[in-house]
Parts: C-alpha cells; sequence; structure tokens
C-alpha cells in the first residue's frame, strides 16, 4: 500500500472513531453527565465553545477559520512529503495532526446546525430538530467527554489531570510528542527544504 493511501486511511480512521464517539456522548449524555470507567477514568461530557481570549463572535469565527487554514496547509505539506518520499512514519504522524484538527473543525462547523443545544442536569440533545440547530454554521461547540482524574487531593480534587478531552485532541497530542521524540530530524529537514524552495523561487 502506498503512503499516500496509509495516510488517507488514518485519517478517516480517526475522524470516524472521533465523530462516532461524539454523537454518540452527545445524544446520550446531559451536559455534565459522566459515568465512572475505571477509578482513574470517565466519560464526562462538556462542549468547548473555543472562543479565543473570551471574544464573542469574532473570537470564535477566527478560531475555526484559523483551523481551517492550518488542515489545508497540513494537507499541502503532507502531499509534499510523500512526493520526497519522507519517512513513512513521519508522514502517518503529521496526517495524525491533520485528523485531529480536522476532527475539531467538524464540531464547530456542522454541530451547531444539526443538533438542538445541551442542557445541564436536563434532556439529552437530539439529531436534526425541528426549527433548526442551536448555532450558526461555524459556531458549533466542540465536544469533549475523555477525562483522567489520576491523582486527586484529600478532598477529592483533581490535582493531575485535569483537563476534559476529545479523541482528535489526542490525536494531536500524540503525534506531537512522537514528532518531537522521534522525528526531529525529518521535521527539521523539511522545513530546511522548504526554506530552500522559497528562496530559490525567489531568486
Amino acid at each position: 500500500m502506498s503512503i499516500a493511501k496509509k495516510s488517507i486511511l488514518l485519517i478517516l480512521l480517526i475522524l470516524i472513531v472521533d465523530q462516532v464517539v461524539k454523537v454518540y456522548v452527545k445524544l446520550h449524555f446531559s451536559l455534565g453527565e459522566s459515568v465512572e470507567v475505571f477509578s482513574w477514568f470517565k466519560i464526562y461530557f462538556i462542549e468547548n465553545n473555543g472562543m479565543a481570549f473570551g471574544m464573542e463572535l469574532i473570537g470564535k469565527l477566527f478560531l475555526t477559520l484559523f483551523r481551517i487554514v492550518a488542515v489545508g496547509a497540513l494537507a499541502y505539506y503532507i502531499r509534499l512529503l510523500i512526493k520526497k518520499q519522507v519517512h513513512t512514519g513521519y508522514v502517518l504522524t503529521v496526517s495524525l495532526v491533520l485528523a485531529g484538527a480536522a476532527g475539531n473543525i467538524l464540531d464547530s462547523l456542522f454541530y451547531g446546525l444539526i443538533f438542538s443545544v445541551s442542557h445541564y442536569m436536563g434532556p439529552v440533545a437530539t439529531l436534526l430538530p425541528e426549527g433548526g440547530g442551536y448555532a450558526g454554521l461555524f459556531y458549533g461547540k466542540v465536544v469533549d467527554m475523555l477525562y483522567f482524574p489520576i491523582i486527586k487531593n484529600t478532598a477529592g480534587e483533581t490535582l493531575f489531570f485535569s483537563p476534559i478531552f476529545n479523541i482528535a485532541d489526542s490525536a494531536i497530542t500524540v503525534a506531537v510528542t512522537i514528532i518531537l521524540l522521534f522525528f526531529r530530524k525529518e521535521l527539521n529537514e523539511s522545513l530546511e527544504t522548504k526554506k530552500e524552495d522559497e528562496t530559490t523561487v525567489e531568486f
């Protein structure tokens, strides 16, 4: 199987798993509802509106558009890596980053259109509600559900790990960690090659 096909399959796999989990949680959990899987792992439903620095509509729209541009740039970068026959592991790791970013973009783009609002301690959301969804295009909220309260204090407060995240976030975090640990050489070489190409074009 070619590197390109492996990259596409990995991206699709992450996107499908991420979206299936998010849709299930959105349609079966109230906001703030949790299920304990282990003492150190819970499914805990929250939504992240993704607004930067507390800005309202402009901040949310800017963040979503920025993510779309970033995914486009990553796709172009992966295409260059494949053409230059860079190490397969590095290509697939960068593909993980793209998949994670794209997964959260789908939430922002479409979830506001296709779901009703989720309530704390209230009825769960519905799919394609009458009268439309809870927000417009670009203004959907990102669904998070993975919670690992590994270390707690005597009061029961989580000391580590308090953030709640999703599979798309996990893909990005794992990919960046792998790149820093194992593919720094490939990253540096690809960036240097890009600079050389730009210099050649300029002169």
